[in-house]
């Protein structure tokens, strides 16, 4: 049974699967700012209630990725690992411009495919 959540007052939704891995989603063509990322932040430390935890983030279609929210999702969270899930060529520049910026908390890493992407969050 998969335990899913909208996220108040931002564009994304947060599960946890029956394979414990979280699934944070980005609505399409979103802008994400530094407030969405800290409210989805807050959101996956609560379900995960102190339990460190695998995190697939799909951000196909993402507009763009603000310096506030680049600096937020450079911080501790619940997540053991990150697989970044992403379709498109722009996606992928976001993606590296996320990985590159920062010194992640966490092994992160992206993915065009999401069997590839949950396989390796399952590498442990």
């Amino acid at each position: 049974m998969t335990n899913h959540h909208n996220i108040g007052g931002i564009d994304a939704t947060l599960s946890l699967g029956e394979d414990s891995i979280l699934r944070l989603r980005w609505a399409r063509g979103i802008s994400i700012s530094e407030q969405d990322a800290r409210t989805a932040m807050t959101k996956v430390n609560e379900l995960c209630n102190g339990v460190s935890r695998p995190m697939l983030v799909d951000m196909a279609t993402t507009k763009a990725v603000s310096r506030g929210a680049r600096a937020v999702f450079g911080l501790p969270c619940s997540a053991s690992r990150i697989a970044l899930l992403g379709a498109s060529d722009v996606d992928k520049v976001i993606a590296n411009f996320i990985l590159g910026v920062s010194k992640l908390p966490c092994p992160t890493r992206y993915f065009t495919s999401e069997p590839l992407a949950t396989s390796w969050l399952r590498e442990v």
